[in-house]
């Protein structure tokens, strides 16, 4: 009971309480008297909702696919190299972008987006891309979010993967070897299959994670108001 008292209280005071907070508030008005459904009626009739959802749900289309298949298949690739220094590495390099916060990863993306101090700038402007404002406009956000999301937090996933298949038995990984399954069988008909729980458990957390994108776009629409009225004054 002593070993989780600590977890309880700051779950109620950074979880329970703050959650109760936020739903007498969705009930209630400015006054505190009591509302019903009028504010979530008056967020739905906002021009802006049925695009914001879109967005998100576009975001989370992209980002949930993405982790999936990059994310097992680099693990499958790791695990193929076996325990060796390369693999070692590997697995450091891969977590390395998840010990940035949100804030700290955007902040690196606004630096790599931007063509005119980009280390990729050659690449943006084949691309088509000759401004940061071109490059941050709004049919691209889901697709920049889901890269930026990708690096920050696919790092943890792939060792988590890694684990996973390390702990699927080796008399079944030689068993398939005995009947003449290659890599590529191995991979789809027997290590994919047992690794199916793992990969819901990723995709439940990510949709919960990804559902709540806030940090990265409150992040680039600041440099993203602030571009236009620099451009004014450069013209001017």
């Amino acid at each position: 009971m002593a070993f989780v008292a600590g977890y309880v209280l700051l779950l109620i005071a950074f979880g329970v309480l703050p959650t109760c907070y936020a739903i007498y508030f969705a009930f209630t008005n400015a006054s505190g008297s009591f509302t019903g459904i009028s504010n979530f009626v008056t967020t739905a009739q906002d021009f802006r909702f049925a695009d914001s959802l879109s967005h998100v749900a576009l975001y989370l289309v992209f980002w949930l696919l993405s982790l999936v298949v990059f994310v097992v298949v680099l693990a499958l690739l790791l695990h193929r190299l076996s325990s060796g220094p390369l693999s070692q590495a590997l697995r450091f390099l891969y977590y390395i972008p998840g010990a940035l916060a949100g804030a700290a990863s955007v902040l690196v993306w606004l630096f790599m987006l931007d063509p005119t101090v980009s280390p990729v700038s050659s690449l943006l402007e084949t691309l088509g891309f000759h401004t940061f404002g071109e490059v941050i406009a709004p049919g691209n956000l889901a697709l920049l979010f889901t890269i930026i999301a990708f690096w920050t937090g696919a790092g943890g996933w792939i060792v988590v993967m890694y684990g996973a298949l390390n702990n699927i038995p080796k008399d079944i990984m030689e068993a398939a070897r005995i009947d003449g399954a290659n890599g590529w069988q191995t991979a789809w008909r027997v290590q994919i299959p047992m690794l199916r729980k793992w990969i819901v458990y990723m995709v439940i957390l990510a949709f919960a994670g990804g559902a709540q994108l806030f940090v990265e776009p409150q992040l680039l629409s600041s440099p993203a108001r602030a571009w236009p009225a620099a451009t004014t004054r450069s013209t001017s």
